[in-house]
C-alpha cells in the first residue's frame, strides 16, 4: 500500500518484543487494538491492513507471522483475538516441563546444565502445521524478524525485501520463527537449508534474535529507512518520512530487584545460567537491549518534537513466575492475561534510563486511551491512501 503525497500520510510500524510465554501480554494488547479498528472499519479488518511493517523477535516473531501469514482466502491466518487462545493451548506443550513449584524449579535449573531445557519438537510441529509452506515473500504485510547466525557470528534479519532481492533468502516462515525463538539453554539451535528455484542452496544456523535485538523497533525503523533510500514507493520515497510506532513489550522485572552484586559476586557459569526462576545471563541481554532501544527511540522522537508518534507499552513490575519465559501453569497463564488487561488501564509511561523505571508521561492518559487514538490515526491513514 504505497504512500501518496498527502502531508497527513505516515509510515505505521508495529514492533513486538521477545519473551517466551509472556507473549500473552502483547497478545492481549493487540486483541484490544484490533477490536478498536473493527469498531471503526468493520469486523473483517485485521491489524496487518493498517501497518506498513510489522516486526517481532522470538515470541514476537511468532505473533508477527500469525498476524501476516495468509490463509487460503489471502487474509491473515489469525485474527488478533485468536493469539491468546493459541498461547493457552500450545504454550504448555511447547514448554512441556515448565511447571511451577519447588520440583519444577529444580528440574528447570538442572536441565540448563546438561542441554536445552526443551527439545523443541512440539514447537517445530505446531509451527509447521500452522504456517505450512508459506514463505517470507508471501506475508500480507512486510515483516522483520531478527535472528542470530552462530556460524557467521552476526545477526541475520529476515525481511521481505531481502527475499525479493535474493531468492536464496526466501525461506519458510516456520523456519524463521523456530530460529528466532531458539533461546540458548531453552531450545536447540536451529539448522535448516533452503534451495531456491535456480537450485542454489543456502544453510542457516540460527539462535534467538533476542541476543541482539529483543526489542526489534530500531531494526524495523532502520529497515524502512533503507527502503526509502532505495526509492521504494511502498515506503514513501519522496514523502516527509513521518513515522508512527507502536512498540509492545512482553514485561520485565525492572522494579523487583531480582539480583544484587552481592548475590552475583560468586556466580560462575552455573550461577549466571540458572538462578531461582530465571536465567540471569539471558535476562541481562534481553532486558538491557530492549530498554536501550526504547530509550534511544523515545529520545529521538522527543528531540524531533514527535514524542506522541511513539507509543511504548511495557509492564516492568513482573515478579516471580510471572517474570519467567516458560512457566505455563494454568494459574500463570491466567495471571499473564490479567497483566495485559491491567496494563491497558495504566498511564502511558516512558523509560527513565537513570532509574530503569517507567514514569508516567504527562497529558497522555492511559494506554487504553492512547490505543484508541492510535486506532483512529491508523484508520484515517488508511482512508487517506485509498482516496
Amino acid at each position: 500500500m504505497a504512500l501518496n503525497s498527502n502531508s497527513e500520510d505516515f509510515i505505521a510500524i508495529l514492533s513486538i518484543d521477545g519473551g517466551g510465554i509472556r507473549g500473552i501480554i502483547p497478545a492481549t494488547i493487540l486483541a484490544f487494538l484490533e477490536a478498536q479498528l473493527q469498531e471503526l472499519d468493520g469486523e473483517k479488518v485485521r491489524i496487518c491492513d493498517y501497518f506498513d511493517l510489522i516486526a517481532g523477535t522470538s515470541t514476537g516473531g511468532l505473533v508477527t507471522a500469525m498476524l501476516t501469514a495468509p490463509n487460503e482466502d489471502k487474509r491473515p491466518l489469525f485474527a488478533a483475538k485468536d493469539i491468546l487462545p493459541f498461547y493457552k493451548e500450545h504454550g504448555p506443550k511447547i514448554f512441556a516441563e515448565g511447571g511451577g513449584g519447588l520440583f519444577g524449579k529444580f528440574r528447570r535449573g538442572l536441565a540448563s546444565f546438561i542441554g536445552p531445557k526443551y527439545d523443541g519438537k512440539y514447537l517445530h510441529q505446531v509451527l509447521h502445521d500452522k504456517l505450512g509452506n508459506t514463505r517470507l515473500h508471501q506475508t500480507l504485510t512486510p515483516i522483520v524478524i531478527p535472528t542470530f547466525d552462530i556460524t557467521n557470528f552476526q545477526p541475520h534479519v529476515f525481511t521481505n525485501y531481502e527475499a525479493e532481492d535474493c531468492s536464496e533468502l526466501d525461506v519458510k516462515l516456520s523456519d524463521i520463527c523456530i530460529g528466532s525463538a531458539a533461546a540458548p539453554t531453552y531450545f536447540p539451535a536451529h539448522y535448516f537449508e533452503n534451495i531456491d528455484d535456480k537450485g542454489n542452496r543456502s544453510e542457516f544456523n540460527l539462535i534467538d534474535g533476542g541476543v541482539c535485538a529483543n526489542n526489534p523497533t530500531l531494526v524495523a525503523i532502520s529497515t524502512v529507512m533503507q527502503r526509502m533510500e532505495s526509492k521504494d514507493e511502498d515506503m514513501g520515497a519522496g514523502t516527509n518520512r513521518r513515522f508512527r510506532v507502536l512498540s509492545l513489550g512482553t514485561g520485565s522485572s525492572n522494579y523487583c530487584q531480582k539480583y544484587t552484586a552481592k548475590m552475583a559476586a560468586d556466580w560462575g557459569i552455573a550461577g549466571w545460567l540458572a538462578h531461582g526462576d530465571g536465567n540471569p545471563l539471558l535476562d541481562v541481554f534481553s532486558d538491557a537491549s530492549s530498554d536501550m532501544v526504547d530509550y534511544h527511540i523515545a529520545t529521538s522522537f522527543h528531540s524531533l518534537d514527535a514524542g506522541d508518534n511513539y507509543l511504548r507499552i511495557q509492564e516492568d513490575e513482573l515478579e516471580g513466575e510471572l517474570a519467567s519465559v516458560d512457566v505455563t501453569t494454568e494459574e500463570n497463564l491466567k495471571r499473564l492475561q490479567e497483566v495485559g488487561e491491567k496494563l491497558l488501564k495504566k498511564t502511558v509511561s516512558k523509560l527513565d534510563l537513570l532509574t530503569g523505571h517507567y514514569k508516567p508521561v504527562p497529558n497522555r492518559g492511559t494506554n487504553e486511551k492512547a490505543l484508541k487514538e492510535f486506532a483512529k490515526m491508523l484508520s484515517k491513514n488508511k482512508r487517506n491512501r485509498l482516496n
